[in-house]
């Protein structure tokens, strides 16, 4: 249970001193200060405060403020060290002032079935607060800062080494990134397979689903945990539950959280606060499956105006992302034009460039039926924000059975794609190297006399082909 606040007029009085003994805070708070949140006599006191510093661009003296209201102040005596203080109790006390008067003029909306102007004025008095940071010094402690940026950002690694090489070493905290892929393509498996890679990191991950269930997640997480298909998980249950808790016993922390579609980042944020507080714990990465199933928590919009919806939904999660300092990755799916190329661009995201524009890395998922039998996939970056990876594409390896990924040997011209078999077009592409074209006439590009007779050879069994009575040709 929560502590009650009692505002009594001593500690209001109190707020007032600190602020006439230390301009500093009075800008600080000049954003949510209101006389109206303050009993009288101190009320009088504030009024006059916030009309004179309008109007003079200083402070009033305990004079001017005796002769004016009444009132005596007086100054305060080392208030350093307790204006981090000041500035927490000051900032609640405002808030809850704020939603106490967002309540009592709510009765009157209310009566008249003004639900609307009331759920705006509740939401305005909630979200009253302070912008703690003040921004970077540039030119204090470079070498600091530096060294944090090190530390903190850009490291956190997908699980996969080649991904990790093109992002340069991992995704930062922060950033948002988007695995794009059509349907039935695997984006639910990439984020639970960059799930399970994290928390083996030893970091704290949460998997939002708002398509399958939490238990359906879950055990695709322990076939990949184990190692075997998920056929085999209720054959071999007494394994399968020594393995995960030995692993929970050295991994982070691994939640799955099932959120109906239509949520929004506001639902996920409460419940990440939620899921602090029971467990102590501060969450590092975030996969949400997946972005277009997700509402505006801001604005109102027409669910089928996907350029709008969309264009709000991921500037709010970056917002969330950078907020939290967290990394939060998500996925989107392909549109139609998508169905048929082997290559992807920005225009084969559904919703249009929105997402693009905002999302930090997006990252395109591209398999074939040949790939998929052979278990492969390959990755194509279509935005990087702090690499160059632009344009790069990452082959990797996914075991049918565990569903797991991994980081495979493959080369591009080892992928099968579409229906064309890899090693006939290797073949292929080593006799069109051997074979050159020169000018009869030339005598300085002659041909060597063992690459003639091989060519002579080659054309001799084309003719023969093409003479022979079984050709339907």
């Amino acid at each position: 249970m929560s502590e009650v606040k009692n505002y009594s007029p001593d500690l209001q009085k109190l707020f007032v001193q600190f602020m006439l003994t230390d301009p500093q805070l009075f800008t600080r708070v000049m954003g949510i200060i209101d006389d109206k949140h303050f009993d009288r006599p101190t009320r009088d006191i504030v009024k006059f405060l916030i009309g004179y510093s309008d109007e003079y661009s200083t402070m009033p003296t305990i004079e001017q403020i005796k002769a004016e209201t009444g009132q005596e102040m007086e100054l305060l005596d080392d208030i350093a060290k307790h204006s981090e203080w000041f500035i927490d109790e000051f900032e609640t006390f405002c808030r809850h002032k704020a939603i106490e008067r967002a309540i009592v003029n709510s009765a009157d909306l209310l009566e008249e079935g003004k639900y609307g102007e009331v759920e705006t004025t509740i939401k305005e008095a909630v979200q009253i607060g302070l912008a703690r940071s003040l921004g970077t010094d540039y030119f204090h402690d470079p070498r600091a800062r530096l060294e944090m940026l090190k530390d903190n950002n850009g490291q956190i690694t997908t699980g996969w080494k080649d991904l990790d090489d093109k992002l340069y070493g991992g995704i930062n905290r922060g950033e948002v990134t988007i695995f794009a892929g059509g349907s039935g393509s695997g984006k639910s498996l990439f984020m639970q397979n960059m799930s399970l890679n994290w928390a083996e990191a030893g970091m704290n991950c949460v998997y939002v689903t708002l398509e399958l269930s939490e238990e359906l997640s879950a055990m695709r997480i322990d076939a990949m945990a184990t190692d075997r298909s998920t056929r085999r998980i209720f054959k071999e249950l007494d394994d399968v539950e020594l393995r995960v808790k030995t692993l929970g016993k050295k991994a982070g922390m691994l939640r799955i959280k099932y959120m109906s579609s239509g949520n929004s980042v506001n639902d996920i944020r409460a419940y990440l606060k939620e899921l602090q507080i029971v467990t102590g714990k501060n969450v590092d990465c975030i996969c949400i499956d997946y972005l277009d199933l997700l509402m505006p928590a801001t604005k109102k919009v027409n669910p089928g105006d996907l350029f709008i919806k969309d264009k709000y939904v991921t500037e709010e999660i970056r917002n969330f992302a950078m907020e939290t300092q967290t990394v939060v990755v998500t996925a989107s799916q392909l549109n139609r034009s998508a169905v048929e190329e082997v290559e992807f661009d920005h225009s084969h995201i559904a919703g249009g460039i929105s997402k693009i524009q905002t999302a930090d890395n997006v990252i395109g998922i591209f398999t074939s039926n040949a790939m998929r039998e052979r278990g492969q996939y390959q990755l194509q970056l279509l935005k990087t924000r702090s690499s160059s990876g632009v344009g790069s594409k990452i082959n990797l390896v996914f075991d049918r059975d565990s569903l797991r990924i991994s980081d495979s040997d493959l080369d591009d011209d080892d992928l099968a794609v579409g229906t064309q078999d890899s090693q006939t077009a290797k073949i292929m592409d080593k006799l069109n190297k051997k074979t050159t074209v020169t000018n009869s006439d030339s005598t300085d590009s002659a041909i060597p006399p063992e690459k003639t007779d091989s060519a002579m050879s080659l054309r001799a069994m084309v003719k023969s082909k093409k003479a022979s009575p079984f050709n339907d040709n």
